[in-house]
């Protein structure tokens, strides 16, 4: 028991891997496709290996948040919802400090458009809800 219960942060951060692509994939498809152009936000970001990289191991990294909410084995239900739960956090990151600090854009990204705190908040949703699936996918019922 103990080494399955063991192995329990790296299937999160695999998990989070995915989840990161799939977000990735989303904010991607959103500018191709104009959605976020059509919605008055200048997020239209290029599907480049510099650009996705990162992406991933911040996928990763978050994902081992997420295992905080799962480690007991107790607390192992309702998965989709913690990681919907624990994807506010880095949106949060995201609105309040990478924008602000680290980017041109202001706080909440309001430089790239209004609605662009919701487009955050939607791509960051896609991450904890394929990180929690993809984590209880991986792990089975036990």
């Amino acid at each position: 028991m103990y080494q399955r219960s063991s192995a329990l942060p790296a299937v999160c951060f695999t998990a989070g891997v995915i989840g990161a692509l799939f977000n990735s994939l989303a904010a991607w498809a959103s500018g191709a496709w104009n959605l976020t152009a059509m919605a008055g936000v200048a997020l239209a970001p290029n599907l480049t290996p510099e650009w996705l990289y990162p992406r991933l191991v911040w996928g990763g990294l978050w994902a081992l948040v997420f295992w905080l909410f799962v480690a007991s084995p107790r607390s192992r239900r309702q998965w989709a919802r913690k990681g919907l739960l624990v994807s506010l956090l880095p949106t949060a990151v995201q609105l309040f400090y990478i924008f602000p600090y680290h980017t041109p854009h202001g706080t909440m990204g309001m430089a790239l458009g209004t609605l662009t705190p919701l487009f955050v908040l939607m791509f960051n949703a896609v991450w904890g809800f394929f990180t929690a699936l993809f984590t209880r996918l991986f792990w089975g019922k036990g």
